[in-house]
């Protein structure tokens, strides 16, 4: 019996860890925290990368932006040029009849160099294709080598006319163009009296085509100068109706046709 109870071993104790013991989070397998040791890892490469900087200051002075250009300085060398002029004549820091200069170039200097290049060019301009269109060499005037004229033919009711006669629609009397009858009177001295105008009584010879003037009518009529005509041009001639229905039928209105000073 004895030998029986000394071969059987007795059971290995069994080792329980206690609860105090138990973590409630368990680590999970490999890095504790991968995350954290990756950026640990960027920084060190990064820094192992970027060689260190030998000269901090040279370094801020060219990461330092270069000073704004002022408002008020020119880009172009002529702008400079004529703002330094313009300085030493009228200096900005003055003023003038009490006002900036900024007064004094917007309302006084800038509308005379205004007047000067535009205003004056032109009125010169128009003054002198005035003057040359309406020259007395040019006019159908008497002393002008008794030439022949063209122009447009019309007909009006005459009375009392600027010549001071009076004339009816039966008498053979026309009216020159304002332009002819006042050049003559200027020539003459005599524009405060038109009465005294030397075309008034002048004699003038009308003519027309005969296939113009048509079957019965003449070729030409004789007529005397008693009037002035507003709407007339240069060659252009006012004749009365009789003097007119001798060249054209009263209903054509208006006609060309030739004339020349017959005194």
């Amino acid at each position: 019996m004895t030998d029986t109870n000394d071969n059987i071993q007795a059971p290995e104790p069994v080792y329980q860890t206690p609860d105090w013991e138990i973590p409630t989070h368990p680590p999970k397998r490999g890095f504790r925290n991968s995350k954290s040791l990756r950026n640990s890892l960027s920084l060190l490469n990064g820094a192992a990368l970027t060689p260190p900087s030998r000269d901090p200051e040279g370094a801020a002075a060219k990461e330092t932006p270069p000073p704004p250009t002022p408002s008020g300085a020119s880009k172009s060398p002529l702008a400079a040029a004529l703002r330094s002029r313009l300085d030493a004549v009228l200096p900005p820091q003055k003023t003038y009849l009490g006002r900036p200069r900024r007064f004094l170039l917007l309302y006084v200097i800038l509308p005379l160099a205004l007047l000067l290049l535009v205003v004056l060019p032109l009125a010169v301009g128009l003054g002198v294709g005035l003057s040359r269109r309406h020259s007395q060499a040019n006019l159908p005037l008497p002393d002008n080598g008794g030439d022949v004229f063209t122009g447009d033919l019309t007909y009006y009711d005459p009375a009392l006319g600027a010549c001071g006669f009076i004339s009816g629609g039966g008498d053979a009397v026309c009216a020159v163009s304002h332009v002819v009858f006042d050049a003559a009177a200027k020539e003459e001295g005599a524009a405060a009296n038109p009465n005294g105008n030397p075309l008034c009584g002048r004699r003038i010879r009308v003519t027309r085509g005969a296939a113009g003037a048509g079957a019965g009518r003449n070729h030409s009529v004789d007529v005397e100068v008693v009037d002035r005509c507003v709407g007339c041009t240069p060659t252009d001639l006012d004749l009365s109706p009789s003097a007119f229905e001798r060249l054209a039928p009263l209903d054509s209105g208006r006609v060309v046709g030739s004339w020349a000073w017959l005194d």
